[in-house]
């Protein structure tokens, strides 16, 4: 597939048709990395995160007092293994 670059205001873009996208397992939203290699440009896919969250992340921003510690609820009773 050939396309032109073209300018959109101050910058230069090109347009991806949606059976490219769908191709490349690409969403309209979705996170893209862009690198060069050599004198190619590569569009790849960010890592997707099942919801878009990822957990660390968002505990890593939880206001210190409002992060709960690990409970002790004493010690074994029955077949438990720990």
């Amino acid at each position: 597939m050939i396309i032109k670059v073209q300018r959109w205001g101050n910058s230069q873009g090109v347009r991806l048709s949606k059976a490219l996208l769908a191709d490349a397992d690409i969403e309209v939203g979705d996170e893209v990395d862009i690198s060069v290699r050599g004198r190619e440009v590569v569009i790849s896919p960010v890592r997707r995160i099942r919801g878009r969250h990822d957990l660390s992340e968002l505990v890593a921003r939880l206001p210190a007092p409002n992060r709960d510690q690990e409970v002790a609820w004493g010690p074994a009773v029955g077949s438990e293994v720990w």
